[in-house]
């Protein structure tokens, strides 16, 4: 049998785990050929835990001092936040826990995995060089860069990179400098060159210069749309679309009070405002 194209997926979470974790890790379980490595300094037990969800810990200093010392100037983490806008430089800064992965990831745990390995194909990885989940912008929730030194430092491309490091603010530099409606609806990221240069654009240009080969597509199911089931390890869309993701982003402000499913069961729904057993 063929090895696959080897696949890490990186998140930095401080503080505890929010109600909708579990389902996180629940999805995890389904997608066991590839590794979610989850840096925390939460030292709490994770009920369920696969073995390929793996918990390093470190302090926000160790990130800060080690995210310095790699980079060579002093970098700015005050809050957990902040490190959004280090996620492209993840494959550089953690270079030592990722140095075995043909592919590493940056991503989020408010989100509920499909079949990944039905989206991200060794086909497609044999092909593109960066991996974006959207069709419009690089995904802060889930973006794939080959594991060689050119993408791993193609952050350092952007003009902005050591002001964006450097400073407190959120920057959006993972993903479009917060250009999100503009580029939804048809805009260039190269329209706005008073912006932050974001990793949107220094994906955009080194693809426009021949550098890399980058995807982007829209393969996920956002917003609160309903009518989203999740069958054995399959995101469904309306009985009819297969999705690689669901991003929690708008239902995890509107949950307040869920009570995970204990035992999680092997379907269950999301509604525009809850996760359910039995479709409503």
């Amino acid at each position: 049998m063929t090895k696959l194209t080897s696949i890490a997926m990186l998140t930095c979470w401080y503080g505890d785990y929010p109600w909708y974790f579990p389902y996180f890790v629940h999805s995890c379980v389904y997608n066991p050929t590839v590794d979610f490595i989850i840096i925390t300094n939460n030292l709490e037990t994770i009920p369920n835990k696969p073995k390929n969800v793996k918990i390093i810990y470190k302090t926000p200093d160790d990130i800060r001092n080690l995210a310095s010392q790699k980079l060579g100037f002093t970098v700015n983490l005050e809050y957990p936040y902040k490190l959004c806008d280090f996620k492209p430089a993840y494959g550089f800064i953690f270079s030592d826990i990722l140095q075995d992965y043909d592919f590493w990831g940056h991503g989020d745990i408010d989100m509920v995995y499909g079949n990944i390995r039905d989206f991200m194909t060794e086909e497609l990885l044999s092909e593109y060089d960066v991996v974006s989940s959207r069709h419009d912008f690089i995904t802060g929730t889930f973006c794939l860069y080959r594991n060689i030194e050119f993408t791993n430092t193609l952050f350092k491309q952007s003009k902005d990179y050591k002001l964006v490091f450097s400073r407190p603010e959120h920057f959006c530099f993972d993903e479009c400098n917060f250009l999100f409606y503009e580029l939804q609806n048809g805009a260039s990221i190269f329209d706005f060159p008073e912006r932050i240069q974001s990793m949107t654009y220094v994906v955009k240009q080194a693809e426009k210069e021949g550098k890399i080969k980058a995807f982007f597509d829209f393969i996920i199911v956002e917003g609160l749309p309903g009518d989203i089931k999740w069958d054995n390890g399959s995101i469904i869309y309306k009985n009819e679309f297969e999705g690689m993701y669901y991003n929690l982003i708008r239902l995890k402000n509107i949950v307040k009070d869920h009570v995970p499913l204990n035992p999680i069961p092997n379907v269950f729904y999301f509604t525009p405002n809850d996760i359910v057993k039995d479709k409503i």
